[in-house]
Parts: C-alpha cells; sequence; structure tokens
C-alpha cells in the first residue's frame, strides 16, 4: 500500500503534518502501529484500502474520505469502485451520510 509518505509534514493534511513535524516520535510510532496492523493478515491491499476507505465514510471523516480516495486512485483503484463503497454505507450509515461521502469522493475523483 502507498501509505508511506516521504515527507509526513508536507504530505499531510496541516495538523498532522504540524503534529508530525512537532512530535516524530509520536508520528513514527504512529506510523508504525499502522503498518503492523496492515501486515496482521491476508487481506490484499486494494481490500484495505477499500475498508479503510469504508470506515472513513462510516466515521463521516471528509480529510480521511479524501486521503484514501487520492491514495486507491494512486494504487490503480477505479473511481466507480471507490464511488460502490459510499453506495454499500446506505443502509448502514444512511442516506445523507452516505452521500456526503459520494460527494467527497467526487470531490478526488473528478480531479483526476
Amino acid at each position: 500500500m502507498a501509505d508511506e509518505l516521504e515527507d509526513p509534514a508536507t504530505e499531510l493534511p496541516a495538523t498532522a503534518g504540524t503534529l508530525a513535524e512537532e512530535y516524530p516520535d509520536v508520528w513514527d510510532a504512529y506510523a508504525d502501529l499502522g503498518e503492523a496492523c496492515a501486515e496482521s493478515g491476508p487481506i490484499d491491499d486494494e481490500t484495505k484500502r477499500l475498508v479503510k476507505l469504508g470506515m472513513a465514510v462510516a466515521a463521516q471523516s471528509e480529510g480521511a474520505v479524501h486521503s484514501h480516495t487520492r491514495r486507491a486512485l494512486e494504487e490503480d483503484v477505479p473511481p466507480e469502485t471507490l464511488r460502490q463503497v459510499a453506495v454499500l454505507a446506505i443502509p448502514t450509515a444512511g442516506f445523507p451520510q452516505a452521500m456526503a461521502a459520494l460527494s467527497w469522493i467526487t470531490d478526488i475523483t473528478e480531479e483526476e
């Protein structure tokens, strides 16, 4: 997966980048935890990315939806697959929440 960042301070949203810059040990531990979680089982990289996107949708985190959408596109996940994640959220997260997430995904997929 493309979760490795060369320069977290410039590649992350402002608050996370500031945290990475001001507390590098905390950022490194957080990144190590993420890597350990990703390597803890047999799920393939694309499925992991879609699961992370789905969790961001359910959490209603616009920034995380944007981030995972960008990363998924970099990993050659088709935009229609990403949009389906939002559609799948309708019965679980609710129609308004899923539509918000769909708009956030579209923000990024239409940039490409």
